[in-house]
């Protein structure tokens, strides 16, 4: 799972003599940037007004070195670090693309359960609901929300190889994902995350876990066919979208008869 990354000071990373973007000095205690991370920022900007959308080639280099004035080698760098990000994917012979959740690869970023063999297998999503409510205040808090404001509370299970093995409960801030209904996300057939990036202009770019053993309540054990009292790892993720914006809270209980979950670690 993706972690916050250290912005840290690098003398390598000025451009050439003359480059520069035009920054306003903050009015108390200036902090050093280095350019390819104020490139980096500007990019981001673009990412995060659409400038560019998930899956579209972004312009080359050459073309953002002199957008911004600056080499061409401190674009390279800021676009490293956010292909590092995964906000950019780079692809040899073709250019840099924004990266989507409609791909392959990025399906298994956030699902991280994998067969005892070390493979990815396909799952498929049952539905059980979907519908908007009051915000907890544990709710509120973690979406950085007010208490009672409206959120959106999805319930699913996940199949691997036929076996039920996760059930999930999503809450989503009821603002940002206005008009989502079980029909809606019935009729999606694509990533769960894909949806809220094409259909409601969200993009889950990070997220941070919390991970426990736990015994299975009734409720839950009845939802995975398992006996109550058996033994199901935990996952509290909390994922954010630019800006560092809480914009989902989920609760997950994984079967690990025959998985594991995998973390790498970077």
């Amino acid at each position: 799972m993706t972690s916050n990354q250290a912005n840290t000071a690098n003398p390598n990373g000025h451009g050439a003599a003359g480059e520069g973007v035009s920054v306003a000095a903050p009015a108390t205690s200036p902090t050093f940037s280095p350019l390819y991370q104020q490139i980096k920022g500007l990019i981001t900007q673009s990412l995060e007004t659409g400038e560019w959308k998930p899956g579209e080639i972004i312009p080359s280099e050459v073309e953002l070195a002199a957008r911004y004035k600056v080499s061409q080698g401190t674009v390279r760098k800021a676009i490293d670090e956010l292909a590092a990000d995964n906000l950019l994917v780079r692809r040899q012979g073709k250019g840099t693309f924004v990266a989507t959740h409609n791909e392959d690869r990025a399906q298994f970023r956030f699902l991280r359960l994998l067969a005892d063999d070390g493979a990815e297998h396909p799952h498929v999503s049952r539905l059980l609901e979907c519908r908007r409510l009051r915000a907890s205040a544990d709710i509120a808090r973690q979406l950085d929300l007010k208490p009672a404001d409206p959120v959106v509370l999805i319930k699913r299970l996940l199949q691997f190889d036929g076996e039920v093995t996760v059930l999930d409960e999503i809450w989503l801030p009821g603002a940002v994902f206005r008009g989502l209904t079980l029909e809606r996300l019935s009729e999606y057939k694509g990533p769960l995350y894909a949806m809220f990036e094409t259909e409601f202009g969200t993009r889950m770019i990070r997220a941070t876990e919390k991970i426990r053993a736990v015994a299975a309540d009734p409720s839950v054990a009845d939802l995975l066919s398992v006996p109550a009292g058996f033994p199901l790892l935990s996952v509290e993720r909390v994922s954010y979208t630019y800006g560092d914006r809480p914009v989902e809270v989920r609760r997950g209980w994984y079967v690990t008869t025959g998985y594991y979950y995998q973390n790498d670690l970077s």
